[in-house]
């Protein structure tokens, strides 16, 4: 297990200090394949260094399974890294040597006998799925095919912990999701705990189990994944998981609008025409401003932001409509409502809390 306790890191720049983190407190539990999603900017690098201390952090600890890092001495902190690796976005592989010349370096940095590191390091472009490229240089490889060497190599200490720092940002969708599904089976294969680096909301939606968002070096939300994705609830968090959900609000007159943000929480729940259904029922015609569905675990989820046309007694009716309707959370945006009726408007986003 791992725990940041009030982790703080602050640098000194021409511009003056820079608090990279504040007060960061985070538990991954052994096992994990646990998230740290922020835009550009928002101190991600900065934390997975401070993790297996190539930053001293300026405040707060790094435990361990239950050792305080920051206690240890270089010698210790070295070897306290092979059993947490890492993997970096620009693979950083030695040129000059061969694949799996690449995965025993730190087998021979570690004094093991050269025929064992090289049957060890065959084992693992094996697991990889590059044991035909033992003998090819980097250079030879796909951008794919380099991560895949880099992780083999990061596993040749058979470590507890892998850090992976933003490493498919620089591969392609179909790339990222090989590289993907390869973390999740040695996730679950050999039990490594994985602690995944990006900005692209689509990977931790892929193959996290919890997620932490970092904005402004400061956690602002925390939880599983399926939690975080079903509802939002910081603006940063809302601007990565659904980043398309405000277009078209302009679309409409600000006087107009009366927003309702649904969540869907369940197959079932987002397959079911309900906007559809909504108008024909009970004779309210929202107009769709965005949506954006996933598929997650087996369940879709997804967010879909309406505008409600009418007046006060139309929102009330659209609310308790769609608010009957299974693994559906409705929320009534009232910083778009209209300046119709108060106290109704008021009664339809106070029925959304309720149901």
């Amino acid at each position: 297990m791992i725990e940041l306790r009030n982790l703080s890191k602050s640098f000194v720049t021409s511009d003056g200090p820079l608090d990279a983190l504040k007060h960061v407190s985070l538990t991954v539990q052994d096992g994990d394949i646990y998230g740290i999603i922020g835009m550009s900017g928002a101190g991600k690098s900065t934390l997975v260094r401070c993790i297996n201390m190539l930053e001293r952090p300026t405040e707060g600890s790094v435990i361990w399974d239950g050792v305080d890092l920051g206690t240890l001495s270089e010698k210790q902190i070295r070897q306290a890294r092979r059993q947490i690796t890492m993997i970096f976005q620009s693979f950083n592989l030695l040129m000059q040597r061969t694949c799996l010349e690449n995965v025993m370096f730190p087998l021979k940095l570690n004094h093991m006998p050269k025929a064992e590191a090289k049957e060890r390091a065959m084992a693992l472009l094996e697991t990889v799925g590059l044991p035909q490229k033992a003998n090819a240089y980097p250079a030879q490889l796909s951008g794919g095919q380099q991560q895949r060497v880099a992780i083999a190599r990061a596993l040749a200490t058979d470590p507890q912990v892998l850090l992976c720092d933003e490493a498919t940002s620089a591969l392609d969708p179909k790339t990222t999701h090989s590289i993907l599904e390869l973390l999740r089976q040695i996730n679950r294969e050999l039990g490594i705990t994985i602690i995944v680096i990006t900005h692209q909301m689509s990977v931790v939606q892929e193959i996290c189990n919890r997620v932490a968002i970092l904005d402004s070096g400061t956690v602002v939300e925390e939880g599983e994944v399926s939690e975080i994705f079903s509802n939002p609830k910081a603006e940063a968090t809302k601007a990565l998981v659904y980043p398309d959900m405000t277009e078209g609000i302009d679309s409409f007159g600000a006087e107009h609008q009366q927003m309702v943000r649904l969540v869907f929480q369940g197959a079932a729940a987002a397959t079911k025409p309900l906007i559809a259904s909504m108008a024909i029922d009970c004779g309210v015609a929202a107009n769709i401003l965005s949506a954006t569905t996933r598929t997650l675990g087996g369940k879709v989820y997804g967010n879909m932001l309406l505008n409600i046309p009418g007046g006060p007694d139309e929102l009330a009716a659209a609310v308790k409509y769609l608010s009957a309707t299974p693994s559906v959370t409705v929320q009534v945006d009232v910083e778009y409502a209209s300046r119709g009726d108060g106290e109704s408007r008021e009664n339809a986003a106070k029925e959304a809390d309720e149901l």
